[in-house]
């Protein structure tokens, strides 16, 4: 019982709304029955009031109590409210009295207090004419709700009874729709899930009338689903990439090896050094990824040291200077006006560096340029700014470069040798430094990146 989410939800909802109802429904009955009481209350005293000052009146004009007005006025109040009167003089004598009354109606059957029985209260007033006490009067009357007033009581609180009936009917209905319609978009997105835990990573969840919580996590759902089937994709489409990587020094040294096996070609070194080559080309794509499965390595250990970025330029200007030399592309290094100190790994920013380095001299054809620069308009960040006049890149493939196994120009990269890993280790490594990179380029225009590194630690 209450097992699910929905069953609780409802549950506690019809529990908040009956509490509510009864509350509100016990505090209208309670106050409409006091202020009903008190309404009645005043009302008699109104009458109690205006009798007194008929009998004042009379008795000041004609000097004795009794008259025609004044017993009019007491047998009606009796007839009609059941509110009864004894009259006394000032030695205590009878002058008026329409209690009698009452046992005559009753009698009848015509009239009874109806909620206490016959319990009846009186109450004294004393009569004053000219400043002295001529008389007192005794009013009678039930200490209940009597006919008329009782029905009315009655049907109001039928009214009452009946609207909390209606109120507690709606509220199971409302619940019941409300935790559906809020527990649906849970379903959907329970349902997904197991969709996706069955491989189908085309699965998202529509958010059309989603509540904002809900809407919110499941379109983080379905960007986790668009990711993994990106990486999906990118993951077979490595897979073949790199098969076809594989493929074409594997067949070159199994028909050299074979030709040799078979007495075709003799052993020459120039032959032996194709063979040579081929292998290497299998070594380093091993090695590349290698260096992506430890750049990404969640328990990577950056051996952080204070580095100046302009003895960084002076390095790789010594080491880079030869390669550029030997494609005929100009390597130029604008070193900073002030010193520029930063924390951060050396071997690793070297690594950073030389991979970008690599991709502008490999993209950047005979008699263009390269330049690298120290940015240091941030204060809280050093940055190195490493641009070429190559080929560029399309903008669609910009925000795609950083990740793993993505090739945008895919002859390109099986010329120059490329699969996609370079700059997925310069993403891992600049994540793991915490600091930052951007790409800008078009095609034919060459391409700018900025690596900003956190001065502390």
């Amino acid at each position: 019982m209450l097992q699910t989410l929905r069953s609780r939800i409802l549950f506690y909802f019809l529990i908040v709304s009956m509490i509510g109802i009864l509350v509100v429904s016990f505090f209208i009955q309670y106050g409409f029955e006091e202020s009903f009481k008190s309404y009645l209350d005043l009302n008699r005293e109104k009458k109690i009031d205006r009798v007194l000052v008929e009998i004042e009146k009379n008795y000041k004009n004609s000097g004795h109590f009794s008259s025609s007005t004044i017993n009019g006025m007491v047998h009606e109040h009796a007839m009609t409210d059941q509110l009864y009167f004894q009259l006394f003089d000032n030695i205590n004598r009878l002058q008026v009295d329409s209690s009698q009354i009452r046992g005559m109606l009753n009698s009848l059957g015509l009239t009874e207090p109806a909620m206490d029985g016959e319990e009846w209260h009186s109450k004294s007033y004393q009569i004053i004419v000219d400043k002295k006490v001529v008389g007192k009067l005794i009013a009678i009357y039930p200490q209940g709700l009597i006919d008329d007033e009782y029905t009315f009581l009655q049907t109001i609180q039928l009214y009452i009874y009946a609207a909390v009936c209606l109120t507690i009917i709606f509220a199971i209905l409302f619940s019941l729709i409300f935790s559906k319609k809020l527990t649906s978009g849970l379903d959907k997105l329970s349902f997904a899930a197991k969709e996706l835990r069955q491989h189908n990573l085309n699965i998202r969840i529509p958010l059309a009338g989603m509540p904002t919580e809900v809407k919110q996590l499941s379109i983080s759902f379905n960007n986790l689903a668009e990711s993994l089937s990106k990486e999906e994709m990118l993951r077979k489409q490595f897979t073949g990439d790199l098969a076809h990587e594989l493929r074409t020094p594997l067949a070159t040294l199994r028909s050299q090896i074979e030709a040799f096996q078979d007495g075709i070609w003799e052993p020459t070194p120039k032959r032996l050094q194709q063979s040579h080559e081929e292998l290497m080309r299998l070594v380093r794509l091993v090695n590349e990824l290698e260096k992506l499965l430890a750049a990404e390595n969640p328990q990577i250990r950056l051996e952080k040291v204070e580095l100046e970025a302009g003895n960084i330029l002076n390095a790789l200007w010594e080491m880079f200077l030869p390669l550029f030399n030997q494609k005929n592309v100009n390597l130029h290094i604008l070193e900073p006006l002030q010193e520029e100190w930063f924390m951060a790994d050396k071997d690793r920013l070297i690594q950073v560096l030389t991979n970008i380095l690599n991709n502008a001299l490999k993209y950047t054809p005979e008699g263009k340029n390269v330049t690298i620069s120290v940015l240091s308009e941030q204060d809280d960040y050093v940055g190195f700014m490493i641009k070429d006049e190559g080929s560029g890149m399309a903008e669609e493939d910009i925000p795609h470069i950083f990740e793993r196994f993505y090739r945008g120009d895919k002859s390109r990269d099986r010329k120059t040798g490329g699969v996609g890993i370079g700059l997925s280790i310069v993403k891992a490594l600049m994540d793991a430094h915490q600091g930052r990179i951007k790409v800008k380029s078009g095609l034919n225009r060459g391409t700018s990146v900025y690596l900003w590194f956190p001065r502390d630690v």
